[in-house]
């Protein structure tokens, strides 16, 4: 299987290589025109030119964006054909990857991609004089303007913004502060090495409480390696988690219907009418095209589809630093329900081979067991080799118990994988 839950995403090799090429020359067919970014990895530009190639030698015309969010590649994809992102996103420097998009901003849907998958394999070129063009593409003007004129911060306010040392260098600073916030920046040169690894856990953060406290900032603001993630901290430097996001966004906005997937907490049941999709950006996104006001993931992938259907790094700290320039968001927090829930990621061999033994129709969706006081989930991951478990219950003695029902359900696949003959 190629495509994870968000796009294609491995370790670096040659073979990567050689699969970007393919991608453009399908991603070029009929002389389609498509918008091209990356972020700050060290391999970024080498996969972007044999995107180019592909693109070019199929016949299609290549808008190229040079180091970008993800969300701006999206943005800039709404007059074009295709958006393409050569990103591994919060993975670590040493991996890369492709995330496609349609105009709307939304990740390509399973039937695409599995149509894109069967077309790798051909060898169709165009001729010498149907080559395509490769153009540059101004992606972080237009972008920016139209995140800054749906949002409105007190002027002067105060925020720390770490970038990860991501493509949201290229644009977060700026549009902050084009938007009246004094920006304490960290981590925020694009280098093509990330200062702390770039998926924005706490435990990835522990340096962001005290320059909170220190500074006088509201809040902090923090992106992943592409900057289509954003999770935030209070004023008080507490890191505020997936979950208590979703809800706090879906208050603000005064969400009625919010679409999320189902490793989320149900405390988001009580402040809005909810649908749940497979974890993946692409199932949120598809959702929100006929319900929803707003959608993301625990994860910290917001989509606000007024704007765009992709997550959306940028818009989301723009948002965040709007809202703790009207309301007291520690207040806040502390007013929002919320149930223990414990999240586990277990190394695992063949993960959706086990997965499928135990039971699951798509191994990355996984099994959900709903309980009347609690629920776990059990899914591989679409990006590493890892099983990871999900638990929420009334109680914490709840919620252990459920993901004790979780490990051992994954203890049995792994148990029917170990003696299942080869």
């Amino acid at each position: 299987m190629l495509f994870g839950s968000s796009g294609i995403r491995r370790r670096y090799d040659g073979d990567l290589v050689t699969l970007a090429l393919r991608v453009g020359r399908v991603l070029g067919e009929g002389g389609a025109a498509v918008a091209l970014g990356r972020d700050t990895r060290a391999t970024g530009p080498l996969l972007a030119n044999a995107l180019v190639s592909g693109i070019l030698a199929a016949g299609g015309t290549v808008h190229s964006c040079g180091i970008v969010p993800t969300p701006a590649v999206a943005f800039c994809a709404r007059d074009l054909d295709t958006g393409c992102m050569v990103t591994a996103s919060h993975n670590p420097e040493q991996d890369n990857g492709i995330k496609l998009f349609n105009p709307d901003g939304s990740s390509f849907s399973t039937d695409r991609q599995d149509l894109l998958e069967q077309k790798l394999t051909g060898e169709s070129y165009a001729g010498w004089k149907e080559q395509g063009r490769l153009l540059p593409r101004d992606a972080r003007t237009p972008y920016s303007r139209a995140v800054i004129a749906g949002r409105h911060v007190p002027d002067g306010q105060k925020m720390v913004l770490d970038c990860g040392n991501g493509a949201g260098c290229t644009v977060s600073p700026a549009l902050l502060s084009a938007l009246g916030v004094r920006a304490e920046c960290v981590n925020c040169n694009p280098q093509g090495r990330f200062g702390r690894p770039s998926e924005p856990l706490e435990e990835h953060l522990l340096h962001i409480p005290p320059l909170v406290r220190n500074s006088g900032a509201a809040g902090a603001v923090v992106h992943d390696g592409d900057a289509d993630r954003m999770m935030a901290f209070d004023a008080r430097g507490r890191y505020i988690t997936g979950d208590r996001m979703l809800i706090l966004f879906a208050r603000y906005l005064d969400a009625k219907r919010v679409v999320t997937t189902v490793d989320a907490s149900m405390a988001v049941e009580e402040v809005a009418e909810v649908r749940r999709t497979p974890v993946g950006d692409s199932y949120v996104s598809r959702e929100l095209r006929s319900f929803g006001d707003f959608g993301g993931e625990p994860s910290g992938a917001w989509i606000f589809p007024r704007h765009s259907l992709c997550p959306d790094g940028p818009y989301a700290a723009a948002l965040f630093c709007e809202m703790a320039g009207e309301w007291d968001i520690a207040a806040e927090l502390d007013d929002i329900p919320g149930y223990p829930m414990i999240r586990e990621s277990v190394r695992v061999e063949r993960p959706r081979e086990v997965l499928s033994l135990m039971g699951a129709t798509n191994p990355t969706d996984g099994i959900r067991v709903q309980g009347e006081d609690g629920w776990f989930l059990v899914r591989a991951s679409g990006t590493e080799q890892k099983v990871r478990i999900t638990a929420e219950g009334k109680t914490m003695e709840r919620a252990k118990f459920y993901m004790e029902k979780g490990r051992a359900l994954l203890r049995e696949g792994k148990l029917h994988l170990g003696g299942r003959k080869e």
